[in-house]
């Protein structure tokens, strides 16, 4: 099932959507950098779809290609890693399912941005719904830890250039394949960074047990920029995000069949 053909089609196509969405996110923190009050996070992205011509057309392509992302994720979760095993099966496996957790989520906020008409429907903070249930706060620090991990995993994937046993590079030219490698590097990096931020601010608003912490990556953007240097290093980061997105379109170019 992880193999065929139909399965790595939407594997590509969702990549496609998800480095198109790292564009726009890049974009959006570009102009946080520069002093606009634009959201930078998932959602402004999505915003920023909307507001152009096409803009409820290209939501439900973006919601699409991101299922299609859903799909292979978890058919890599359930038949994939078959030359694997121990402990990095399991790891894998779990990356695998807290991606398409991530893309399932934001493949529902696009549609649902497209089912409105392009309109962003409010909702209500992460932090304040979690610090609601039972056990809520802990739970909130528990997902801001794994969003930590997550983050540090994506650093090491990039530095450790892990992502290229997903590529293969053996049937690209010389020069887009090194191009490729240098994406990875830079763009795995700028990712981790970029969701870190998000982790550290889930665990203060589980800290502080306050409902109205913002915890979103515009907040964690934002941040950053307040930061000494912060302009520059938003910048930066901007940048890396934008290398991130352009990766994502050689990742569904050379992804392994």
């Amino acid at each position: 099932m992880a193999d065929s053909p139909a399965v790595h089609a939407l594997g590509r196509i969702g990549l496609i959507a998800y480095g198109a969405v790292h564009l726009l996110i890049a974009g959006l923190a570009a102009q946080v950098a520069l002093g606009d009050s634009e959201q930078a996070d998932k959602s402004g992205a999505l915003q920023a779809i909307a507001a152009g011509g096409l803009g409820v057309v290209l939501l439900w392509v973006i919601a699409v290609g991101l299922g299609a992302l859903v799909i292979w994720q978890l058919a890599e979760a359930i038949w994939g890693h078959r030359g694997v095993t121990g402990g990095r099966r399991v790891l894998r496996t779990a990356v695998n399912l807290v991606e398409a957790v991530i893309f399932g989520v934001l493949a529902y906020s696009a549609g649902s941005m497209a089912a409105a008409g392009g309109a962003d429907t409010p909702k209500r903070s992460v932090a304040a719904v979690l610090l609601e249930l039972p056990g809520g706060r802990v739970l909130l620090a528990l997902i801001g830890i794994g969003v930590l991990v997550l983050a540090g995993y994506a650093v090491y994937r990039g530095l450790s250039k892990a992502f290229c046993r997903d590529l293969d590079l053996g049937r690209a030219e010389p020069r887009a394949a090194r191009l490729a490698v240098r994406l990875g590097q830079v763009g795995w990096p700028a990712l981790g960074l970029a969701y870190g931020t998000t982790g550290v601010l889930l665990i203060l608003a589980a800290v502080r047990y306050n409902p109205d912490q913002p915890v979103g990556l515009d907040a964690g953007l934002k941040a950053l920029g307040a930061q000494p240097y912060g302009q520059v290093l938003l910048l930066v980061l901007a940048l890396g995000l934008g290398i991130f997105g352009v990766y994502c379109l050689f990742d569904a170019r050379y992804r392994k069949s």
